[in-house]
């Protein structure tokens, strides 16, 4: 397909041995892949029952989450980003659950901002509380929001949210969120055939202009509660294939080593998009990902089963150095692939259990 860069790989990607800043020197996986990125789950709770996430089925009322005493509190997460920086990490998300849910979250935010080596602080939410805290959290220095949008079709909206919150609320926060000063605000909308496909036009004309950027998210089989079929993947390259048609695109260059969308502005100025396509075209290879759980587990793939606990050495009583020997120790020996051997791995593992993404983010 005309320009798809994604077809064939990340080859406008930089160089991954070129962010170390002032970081310590890169330390590489088993695939010399870098740590570049750490996503940081806050809390493990939501307010939405999205099936292909955390279905009401699964997680009603009567499912126990973690205790607040099981959660990493603000000093152990603030400890920990330090080492994952002296590891390489430059990139950090906050994410849940719905982190807008963890309380006094601009409070780890500020701190957060004050760590040396920290180029990038975001954070993804569902939109539902961002109205209300956007103006604290542009405040304590929260360099850019994601917001998680499936469709602007309500009825839609309902079924992807599990019968929780509206369109016209989360639109309201985007709004809010961008008076107070956060531009360019990422729209993540996860694509199931059948489901949402046919409202994707509708969101392009509705952010197309805004300076706010749309990104078309392949359906994944994370975790194992969303009973996963292929068949209910999007394919990129079709989604490309019916907006190019109606909004012609070109190609971007990449940021840097390790971007997972795919990106192309449109030809006439008014807006860029992304495509992130980890079934049909994994990006296994550029991973430069950590992902810390809310009771301090860090896993190396959005796929994983298992994770490191962080949180028992932290109260034993384990020093700097002596976390960030295990965390270097669990990078370096790191081979994870799993996207682009997904189809092994389900046939041999069809009944394995893999962490559910609202405990570790997306």
């Amino acid at each position: 397909m005309k320009n798809m860069s994604h077809v064939t790989g990340h080859t406008s990607q930089k160089n991954p041995n070129t962010n170390q800043g002032p970081r310590g020197a890169v330390v590489t996986d088993q695939f010399q892949r870098p740590l570049h990125d750490v996503r940081i789950s806050v809390i493990d709770r939501c307010n939405f029952r999205c099936p292909y996430c955390m279905p009401e089925d699964e997680y009603s009322h009567a499912y126990t989450f973690l205790d607040k005493q099981e959660w990493l509190t603000f000093g152990e997460i603030l400890r920990l980003a330090k080492i994952f920086v002296r590891l390489g990490a430059a990139k950090i998300r906050l994410t849940g659950g719905e982190p807008l849910l963890r309380p006094d979250l601009p409070e780890l935010i500020r701190q957060m901002t004050k760590i040396n080596g920290i180029e990038d602080l975001a954070l993804t939410t569902n939109g539902w509380f961002l109205a209300e805290k956007a103006a604290e959290l542009k405040a304590a220095g929260l360099h850019r929001l994601t917001v998680s949008l499936d469709t602007l079709s309500e009825k839609t909206f309902q079924t992807m949210s599990g019968g929780k919150g509206s369109v016209g609320r989360v639109l309201d926060s985007i709004g809010a969120a961008a008076l107070c000063g956060f531009s360019a605000i990422k729209i993540n909308t996860v694509v199931q055939k059948g489901v949402n496909d046919a409202t994707v036009l509708d969101l392009v004309e509705r952010f197309k202009g805004t300076g706010h950027v749309l990104r078309f998210i392949e359906y994944m089989d994370v975790g194992t509660c969303n009973h996963w079929q292929n068949t209910q993947v999007v394919p990129s390259r079709e989604l490309y294939r019916i907006i190019n048609e109606r909004f012609p695109l070109r190609p971007v260059e990449g940021n840097y080593f390790g971007e997972v969308a795919e990106r192309y502005e449109f030809t006439d100025g008014t807006g860029e998009i992304g495509f992130i396509s980890s079934v049909t075209q994994p990006f296994c290879g550029t991973c430069t990902r950590m992902r810390l759980s809310t009771d301090g587990k860090i896993y190396t793939c959005l796929f994983a089963g298992e994770g490191t606990d962080l949180r028992g050495p932290i109260r034993d009583g384990a020093s700097d150095d002596e976390l960030y020997a295990i965390v270097k120790k669990v990078w370096q020996g790191r081979m994870d692939k799993y996207s682009e051997n997904r189809w092994l791995f389900r046939s041999l593992k069809a009944t394995s259990k893999k962490i559910e993404m609202f405990q570790i983010g997306g």
